[in-house]
């Protein structure tokens, strides 16, 4: 009796679905799914005092955007790609591009992107950040305008981010002062 009669019928639907199950596992994790959690689990609330620009960028002047990320969370791709969009979106405006990198991380952030943000070594109050990718945007008047993630969802696009609004009303001259709310998405620890 070869291995082909021996199997039953039953066998081999189970073989199938574990087959079946392993591939849309496989698929979840290489999606990005398996990142996908709260950016925080409470409104995280930024006020004046937490997050402070280094004294040399501190006070009136362009509008500051600092992007914080580590090089080990694979939720940058698409940070990454979105904040391309914002750079060149904003090329002509008073608008300036910083990025922080995670304490402790070793990486260099995606080739698209260097020579396009000037890297900070960190933040004051940059701890209390639940989760990366984030940023945080300063208006004219060196007044913290927003902090908090990207966008809400796996995918980070114009569609559905926080950022668009808050850059778009900042550069038209009006002031805003948003907190951190609660999303979900694709983020990995700060901490």
């Amino acid at each position: 009796m070869n291995l082909l009669e021996r199997l039953s019928f039953k066998h081999l639907v189970v073989g199938f679905c574990v087959l079946a199950l392993g591939i849309v596992v496989l698929i979840w994790w290489l999606s990005g799914a398996a990142y996908l959690r709260p950016y925080a689990e409470q409104t995280v609330i930024f006020g004046q005092g937490e997050l402070k620009l280094p004294p040399e960028l501190a006070g009136p002047g362009p509008i500051r955007v600092v992007h914080f990320w580590d090089p080990d969370c694979p939720c940058n791709a698409e940070t990454d790609a979105h904040l391309r969009y914002l750079i060149g979106l904003h090329r002509n405006a008073d608008v300036e591009f910083y990025s922080v990198q995670r304490p402790g991380s070793t990486g260099e952030i995606a080739p698209f992107l260097r020579g396009r943000m000037k890297p900070l070594p960190g933040i004051e109050g940059m701890e209390s950040l639940p989760a990366s990718p984030a940023l945080a945007i300063w208006d004219r008047d060196g007044k913290l305008a927003y902090a908090g993630p990207y966008s809400e969802g796996l995918v980070c696009n114009s569609s559905n981010s926080f950022v668009e609004p808050v850059l778009d009303a900042l550069t038209q001259g009006r002031h805003v002062s948003l907190a951190s709310g609660l999303a979900v998405g694709c983020y990995c620890a700060w901490k």
